[in-house]
């Protein structure tokens, strides 16, 4: 079976999530390719599947514009010129990849996020041509925006997903909501888990399973969003800081939050001398010495549909702290590999802060059972369920 998988993302976690999922798929006996961004960050990696490096876009991290206090006009002046030419490139760029997918004809199109709903008119025209489309469906809504452009970003991207004939969505709460929102067949959709980050073990060096030194350290590590919560984190320090000494790391490149705006609040709450802010994107061997320095790591989403970090925290054996979202309340047990607190709730992410970062003991056991549930996320079962739905689309 010839399977190409579609992610544009040449860097970051939408192509380790690829990657993994391709390796598996391959393992299982399936030919694969990988038509990925000209900027692919994983070329060193041993690969067991061909990868096509041939989407022209620009770089999908790193690429960040200043902050906009530096000279705002300009600032936005520029993001506007920006976003008028990417969109043309967007464009010109996905009619390149569907006459491309059109000539070599796999048996499957499996796609990964669909970022705009115009992107349907290209999709429709893959299935006129007579491909099988799929898709992973990391995400399925909105974070960022308001809920009137919300709700018409769901009415548009109706025709986006009604194009694919098996959409993948990470758990089964996942899955209804996504049923609930877009009124599709269940018949056309599948839950399954997100797979290990165990990618980053194969990078890292032989010192990444040592324990934490110095002060207890909590990490939120991930891209900077309104909708991961950072404020909420930054609020609750304050109140930590006043029960014991620890220390906040704060890693990711900005994704629609000004790091100097960051820098402002923590400077409000006072408690500057005890967070890091680290604004920019983490080359994947680095992941290690920051898991390695980590007691917790943290993820106080306001909201999420799934969660790569809380995988890789897995992976190196940290417990996490997590709001009650999406997937992390079906991924996390609650008191066994970490804790969950409700999203936006202060005062209940302090007092689990301050409970986890307190009592090392429990934190390493929490650790533990996080390192023996990775295996729980082994991308092989993924991969065979996978073939298996794909061989009863191509019969």
């Amino acid at each position: 079976m010839r399977i190409f998988v579609v992610e544009q993302d040449g860097a970051g976690g939408l192509i380790h999530y690829a990657y993994q999922l391709c390796q598996a798929l391959s393992g299982a006996g399936a030919d694969v390719t990988l038509v990925t961004g000209q900027h692919y960050e994983l070329t060193d990696l041993p690969h067991s599947f061909v990868v096509e490096p041939r989407i022209k876009l620009w770089k999908a991290v790193g690429t960040s514009l200043p902050s906009s206090r530096l000279g705002s006009k300009g600032i936005q002046a520029l993001r506007k010129i920006r976003r008028l030419f990417r969109g043309i490139r967007y464009t010109y760029e996905w009619h390149r990849l569907t006459r491309y997918l059109i000539v070599q004809r796999p048996d499957i199109v499996q796609f990964s996020l669909i970022r705009f709903p115009f992107q349907a008119v290209f999709l429709r025209r893959l299935r006129r041509a007579g491909l099988i489309l799929t898709q992973i469906c990391h995400e399925f809504e909105s974070r960022e925006r308001g809920s009137v452009a919300r709700s018409l970003t769901v009415k548009a991207s109706r025709a986006v997903f009604d194009s694919f004939d098996l959409i993948y969505l990470h758990g089964e709460n996942n899955r209804q909501r996504f049923h609930a929102m877009f009124g599709l067949p269940t018949a056309r959709t599948r839950a399954i888990r997100h797979g290990n980050e165990s990618l980053f073990l194969q990078i890292a060096d032989h010192g990444a399973g040592l324990p934490p030194v110095g002060l207890p350290t909590a990490l939120f590590f991930g891209g900077l969003r309104p909708s991961k919560g950072i404020e909420d984190l930054i609020d609750a320090w304050a109140h930590v800081r006043y029960e014991i000494d620890a220390r906040l790391k704060i890693c990711g490149e900005p994704q629609g939050i000004d790091p100097t705006d960051l820098r402002d609040r923590i400077e409000r709450t006072g408690v500057a001398v005890s967070v890091e802010v680290d604004a920019r994107y983490q080359p994947m061997e680095q992941v290690a010495d920051l898991m390695r320095q980590a007691t917790v790591v943290v993820l106080p989403y306001r909201s999420a549909a799934a969660s790569g970090v809380l995988q890789v925290a897995y992976t190196f054996g940290v417990p996490v702290i997590a709001t009650a979202v999406g997937t992390l309340t079906e991924d996390i047990k609650h008191g066994e590999t970490g804790l969950l607190v409700e999203p936006g709730d202060i005062s209940g992410l302090a007092r689990a802060l301050v409970k986890m970062l307190s009592d090392p003991d429990e934190a390493r056991r929490m650790g533990d059972a996080a390192r023996r549930a990775s295996d729980r996320f082994g991308w092989e079962p993924i991969a065979t369920s996978i073939l298996a739905d794909y061989r009863e689309l191509t019969a």
